[in-house]
């Protein structure tokens, strides 16, 4: 029996699939639809949502009737219609139900069940619930600490990019992340550097880059830093500078003055100013105690533990110098606290204030760093010094006084002497100069007149414009030195022969008056003045003329250092002048062993073999033992220098192996021979009009 029921089952279930398959065929084929239609919102009016297909001759209608009044829709046909704009943020989906209707009774009707599914559209930028945001930082907030959180919403999407600005640089704060709004601090903060800061943040619907339109929104955040009680109280006036990242403030302490057995009356002036602490965090401001740490002098001074002045309970009897320490401690946190010292000297009273020396002073300055003269006296620096009659016992000089210049920063005092630590342009100052004694307090002030150029002139010496003028005047006289030692040069190069002509005759003259000791050398001699005579020799039968004297023609020796062919020396003494009678006496008086022939001056013609002799047209006297002093001449300038380079024992070696040397010629003037014969010395073969002459 169970088995026969199963079957049963079994069949029924075929049997009920099979009815519904054949009904949604037949269903089928008389109108058919999506199930679902996906249409975007912010659409037209009349737009169609979905075609419905149908056989002929059915109809639509929505069901159940009549339809919903809330339908945004309508049927045109087998079209499914939009009457309304539809919002995705309003409502995102609409479900319909469609009747279709057969005209032939046996089909019937079908329900079309469709889901319409409003697609949504970024047309919403994102929105800041503020603007702007307040929020406030402690200072010194470490690093990557979270300080607020500020998203945005937008309705269209829920992908948001964020982007933080700041106007102070570098920022102090950023982001977690692009899609996180989380400000986390990246630079600590310090409340006396910076109070506030403004961020700018700003949010976009899309990211960078992405193609469909995008929406974006900022919002301002005020960001107030706080200060936090991190810092002791601060004596003033202090120094500030940073040490491992925090910020200090240094005091030099307090100085002040009393007199030996004198009680000061009311609060005691101290330097470089009254006692006070303020706090060091100045946001807060928090109220500050002192106290003497460490004793008052043994009941000498007290301190206002509000106000922190000092004051005397009786006079000090001892010289010296007293220090006191003094603390001063926040009200509420006293574990904020600092110490300063206050240095009081007890000196005797001072009967005298210091005194200048001139009330007036007046400097000329050049450039920075230098030292100001006087300038009634330019040549002596200006020393500004003030006397203190209480130094008696030291001239009056007080090493307590100090110099300071007012009117003007860029001047200051060392010693007394005046420099200038500022370039400036050049004009006159009117200043002041104050000095002070640093025991007291008294002061004394003088006129100061500072002026300041470029170049200072001496006193009593001249100016630029003179020293121009001066200058301008040595240099004309130095062009005409120039000139004339040029003129001189030359006319010297010039003359440099005759010098040495002169130089080599003073020689030929030391040598001939040697007399027998040096050999006379075989020498002919032309006299110009008789060559055209028709006494003396033919031009064409090789005797000679009158007027000119035939040596032997012994070989000649070079006579000490004697230059050949260097020189022309004139003269106007007389023949006997250059050698002595004695001389030529000697000459003369040697027999024909000891030379071969012996030259004479005689008036007539002798035609002895082995004797030659010299004839004049005029008679002379031959007693007057007149002699010819023989000159090489020296017309062969070029070879001067190396004539003179050359050693003598060149040249006699020279001479010995060249026999054929030219023997220079000795041409007389027309002159008379008693007072002097005008002689030229040439070679034979290079006669010249242009010769000089010597007269011996």
């Amino acid at each position: 029996m169970e088995g026969i029921h199963a079957c049963f089952a079994v069949r029924t279930s075929f049997s009920f699939l099979l009815l519904i398959l054949l009904q949604t065929s037949t269903e089928a084929q008389i109108c058919s639809a999506p199930n679902f239609a996906r249409f975007n919102e912010n659409n037209t009016v009349g737009a169609v949502v979905m075609n419905i297909t149908t056989e002929p001759g059915v109809t639509l209608a929505f069901n159940p009737p009549p339809a919903n009044p809330d339908n945004p829709f309508s049927l045109n046909g087998n079209q499914l219609i939009a009457d309304e704009v539809l919002d995705f943020e309003t409502q995102f989906d609409y479900r319909l139900y469609i009747t279709c209707t057969s005209p032939s009774a046996d089909v019937g009707t079908t329900t079309l069940d469709i889901t319409v599914i409003v697609e949504d559209v970024n047309d919403n930028p994102p929105v800041f619930a503020e603007n702007p945001y307040r929020i406030t930082v402690n200072e010194m907030t470490p690093k990557g600490l979270s300080v607020a959180s500020i998203p945005a919403t937008d309705v269209d999407s829920t992908d948001l990019y964020y982007t933080l600005t700041s106007t102070t640089v570098p920022n102090p704060f950023k982001l977690r992340s692009r899609n996180s709004p989380d400000i986390l601090v990246e630079t600590p903060l310090e409340y006396d550097k910076v109070k506030s800061v403004e961020l700018m943040l700003t949010v976009q619907d899309t990211d960078i880059g992405a193609p469909d339109p995008s929406f974006t929104a900022s919002t301002t955040i005020l960001v107030t830093i706080v200060d936090v009680d991190n810092r002791p109280p601060w004596f003033q006036p202090c120094t500030e500078f940073e040490s491992g990242g925090a910020l200090i403030c240094q005091s030099s302490g307090y100085t002040g003055v009393v007199n030996l057995d004198e009680q000061e009356t009311g609060t005691l002036p101290l330097k470089p100013g009254p006692l006070y602490a303020i706090d060091g965090d100045n946001g807060i401001k928090e109220g500050i105690m002192y106290s003497f740490l460490g004793g008052d002098a043994g009941g000498l001074f007290q301190i206002n533990s509000d106000t922190g002045n000092i004051t005397m309970l009786k006079p000090a009897d001892v010289l010296g110098t007293i220090s006191l320490t003094v603390l001063a401690a926040q009200r509420v946190s006293s574990f904020q606290f600092s110490t300063t010292t206050v240095t009081i000297s007890v000196l005797v009273k001072s009967l005298h204030p210091p005194q200048f020396q001139s009330s007036e002073y007046k400097a000329v300055v050049t450039a920075v760093g230098t030292m100001a003269v006087d300038l009634n006296n330019k040549e002596v620096p200006l020393r500004i010094i003030a006397t203190d009659d209480d130094y008696a016992a030291t001239g009056g000089l007080n090493p307590h006084i100090t110099y300071q210049v007012t009117g003007s920063s860029d001047f200051s005092i060392v010693d007394g002497y005046l420099f200038m630590t500022k370039d400036l342009p050049e004009e006159t100052l009117s200043l002041q100069v104050v000095a002070t004694d640093a025991t007291n307090d008294q002061t004394t002030t003088a006129q100061l007149s500072v002026q300041v150029t470029k170049v200072i002139v001496p006193s009593g010496e001249y100016g630029t414009v003179e020293m121009a003028a001066v200058g301008a005047t040595l240099g004309v006289l130095l062009f005409i030195c120039l000139v004339v030692i040029g003129v001189l040069a030359f006319r010297i190069q010039r003359g440099k022969a005759d010098w040495r002509k002169i130089y080599e005759a003073s020689k030929f003259q030391s040598s001939l008056g040697k007399g027998s000791v040096a050999q006379k050398e075989g020498i002919q001699y032309t006299n110009d003045a008789f060559e055209n005579d028709e006494d003396g020799y033919s031009a064409g039968s090789g005797t000679p003329k009158r007027g000119s004297v035939m040596l032997s023609e012994v070989p000649r020796k070079p006579t000490g250092n004697l230059p050949v062919n260097e020189a022309i020396v004139k003269s106007s003494l007389a023949l006997h002048n250059l050698l002595g009678d004695n001389t030529s006496e000697a000459g003369s008086d040697k027999t024909d062993s000891d030379k071969e022939v012996k030259p004479i001056l005689t008036k007539e013609r002798r035609m002895d073999d082995g004797y030659k002799s010299v004839w004049f047209k005029e008679d002379i006297d031959p007693n007057a033992k007149e002699e010819v002093v023989i000159i090489p001449d020296s017309r062969e300038h070029d070879s001067e220098d190396e004539d003179d380079e050359q050693p003598s024992s060149s040249r006699e070696e020279e001479e010995d192996d060249n026999p054929s040397i030219k023997t220079p010629r000795v041409v007389f003037n027309e002159t008379d021979l008693d007072s002097g014969l005008g002689v030229k010395m040439e070679d034979p073969a290079e006669s010249s009009e242009d010769d000089d002459f010597s007269n011996i």
